[in-house]
């Protein structure tokens, strides 16, 4: 069994920064935490990563697509591509996360449970990628956003049906397309709803009977609303979108904010890529992400979901680029850092052993040249990642 020691100038723990630390690792776990940062007295092994360097936990990105591949056409990519190439694209992917210092995923759509195959290849080599909190296939009406994952279902007990097979499978987590989305230009308009509230209880109760989350998926104002009435944990995107354009209602806001339930907001653009702004990355872009700010500073659960794999402003490995941007909507780096950790590790239910780094936690952790708290911009300046103990890079 390895163990070894990590040794850097500060720490953010996944709720504080502080100064120099030494992290003992044993297996695929933290067994230490010296915050006076002296160096081991005996002959314990020792990764010196320098006075600049910054220890994180391993960041968690609250929503992907592995099996999405982040170029301009990545439906039209997927539905041309065999199951065993595109699981191949998919562990590339899952490797491109790790690499960026991203150790945890939650994949919350997949074609034919194929990130099942891949939790069972990680957990043998976890070196290899993320831990992934599959969803498989997500629920979604006939011909509705995503069908093209195989998840389209309907009415009262197929509902049922379809969260047992999917608890029955093994997935972490269910997905429902309470909206319309932007990839599938034959379902409802993103705004519009394509389930309603009895559906969505159905869902959340069924889950929770069996000890699932729910992330509903919801553009749209009534969608929001009914997700969030309906006790979904997580609504991803919440955009607040209506036939007219983004209109955040306050008492909405304040309603989730009262609840129970995350915001898994979608930030994190790759700032080489020119933006397509007929995809509505323009105005009414920088309006969502302007609520996303103020959903985080009156207390909101925020929580960042890149969706990474969408296009090409969506590489795997850009949710670094989401901390960065909520810091640039008026979150402190902190509070964005929190979101990316601590906070994502409570909505994925692996609160404790990921998103901090403490005795008996797993030993996924990042560390970075620079102080994030101060420039977010320094978790791009990677300068190891380690993975269930493993040093990946």
């Amino acid at each position: 069994m390895n163990s070894f020691a990590i040794h850097a100038g500060s720490m953010f723990d996944g709720f504080a920064s502080s100064g120099p630390v030494t992290v003992y690792v044993r297996g695929d776990r933290i067994v230490r935490v010296d915050r006076s940062g002296a160096l081991p007295a005996d002959n314990t092994e020792v990764i010196d990563l320098g006075s600049r360097a910054c220890l994180l936990p391993g960041l968690i990105d609250t929503h992907i697509h592995l099996a999405f591949d982040a170029g301009p056409n990545p439906v039209t990519s997927l539905a041309a591509t065999s199951d065993a190439d595109l699981l191949a694209q998919m562990r590339a992917a899952a490797r491109s996360a790790l690499h960026a210092g991203i150790t945890t995923v939650r994949d919350l759509g997949d074609r034919n449970y194929l990130s099942l195959t891949l939790v069972e290849e990680l957990a043998e080599h976890p070196e290899q990628g993320p831990e992934i909190l599959a969803a498989g296939p997500p629920l979604t009406t006939p011909r509705g956003h995503c069908h093209f994952f195989g998840g389209e279902v309907e009415g009262t007990e197929a509902l049922r049906a379809a969260v047992r097979e999917r608890h029955a499978r093994g997935c972490a987590v269910i997905k429902i397309m309470a909206s319309g989305g932007m990839m599938t230009p034959e379902s409802v308009p993103p705004h519009a709803s394509q389930y309603g509230l009895e559906d969505l209880r159905t869902v959340v109760d069924e889950a929770h009977r069996l000890g699932l989350p729910v992330a509903a998926h919801a553009h749209g104002v009534q969608a929001i609303r009914d997700a969030l009435e309906a006790g979904v944990d997580s609504l991803e995107h919440v955009s607040f979108l209506s036939a007219d354009g983004v209109k955040a209602d306050p008492a909405l806001i304040e309603a989730i904010v009262e609840s129970n339930t995350f915001a898994s907001v979608t930030a994190g653009l790759d700032p080489s890529v020119p933006i397509d702004r007929s995809k509505g990355m323009g105005a009414r872009g920088q309006t969502i992400f302007s609520t996303y700010g103020t959903l985080q500073k009156v207390g909101a659960k925020v929580v960042i979901g890149s969706d990474a794999g969408i296009g090409p402003v969506k590489p795997h490995n850009v949710l670094p680029h989401g901390v960065a941007d909520l810091v640039r909507e008026g979150v402190t780096p902190i509070d964005a850092l929190i979101s990316a950790t601590s906070l994502a590790a409570q909505l994925c239910r692996v609160e404790g052993r990921k998103g901090r780094i403490i005795g008996g936690a797993d030993a996924d952790l990042l560390a970075v040249n620079g102080d994030p708290v101060k420039d977010p911009a320094a978790l791009l300046d990677v300068r190891a990642v380690f993975r269930a103990g493993i040093r990946v890079r």
